[in-house]
């Protein structure tokens, strides 16, 4: 019986917890992760990307509409992250999570980016405005945001028996979602600055040799943080 005498054992126990941690050299899946004390560490780049408006989306469309924008935009996003090598490892409503890992993992996280930009402008935004006058009519913008951050963190398993997934402990994961909330017109990429210093000439530099990103300052769990944003988009 799951009473209040249940829940404080396990909360006692749960706390009581003595991690068997291990160096991971692979993006862990939920399967690789002990559910009652595994840990994985990896040094890694963490991607979110989060569909903007999706609100008044479901406000002014149907909702077959808006479920068919946010998995229009999930799908490309997912690509986009595999063609680029990270590894897809959370959904969350309109919201995907992205794990790159490897020497190139900050150019491959910024790069991909800029082409899940790319695809929501240049794709999802007028194939929606062609096919649903829901979306016309309303002048609704299709767009999205993209938070990147790199730096160790933590997998482990949360949950019980065939109810659970893994959770990333570890300012990398936080951080990158905070990024992408961010609401800018225009700017649709967010890196830290610790991404930002290993990026790249090619993640980094236009074809003129401009650089594609501007420094500006980002609050973040009460203190100042430098991050980077672009507006360029990239043709995939």
């Amino acid at each position: 019986m799951t009473n209040e005498s249940f829940l404080q054992d396990r909360v006692n126990n749960l706390f009581g917890t003595t991690f068997d941690q291990r160096d991971g050299r692979v993006v862990p899946t939920t399967s690789d992760v002990v559910l009652k004390n595994g840990a994985v560490k990896i040094e890694a780049a963490f991607l979110y990307s989060d569909l903007a408006g999706s609100a008044k989306l479901s406000e002014a469309c149907p909702w077959s509409t808006t479920a068919k924008v946010v998995r229009a935009f999930l799908d490309c996003a997912t690509r986009l992250i595999i063609k680029h090598g990270g590894q897809v490892r959370s959904f969350d409503g309109d919201r995907v999570m992205g794990v790159f890992i490897g020497d190139s993992k900050n150019s491959n996280a910024s790069i991909c980016g800029r082409e899940i930009h790319w695809s929501v402008r240049k794709v999802i935004q007028p194939a929606a405005s062609k096919k649903f006058n829901s979306i016309s009519d309303n002048g609704i913008e299709i767009r999205n945001c993209s938070g990147i951050d790199v730096g160790e963190v933590r997998a482990v398993r949360s949950g019980v028996r065939d109810s659970n997934d893994l959770i990333w402990i570890g300012k990398a994961a936080s951080f990158s979602a905070k990024l992408s909330d961010v609401r800018a017109e225009g700017y649709c990429t967010y890196i830290s600055s610790r991404t930002y210093n290993k990026l790249s000439k090619e993640a980094k530099f236009d074809e003129d040799g401009k650089n594609m990103w501007e420094a500006q300052s980002f609050d973040f769990s009460g203190k100042s943080e430098t991050v980077y944003r672009s507006n360029h988009w990239k043709k995939p």
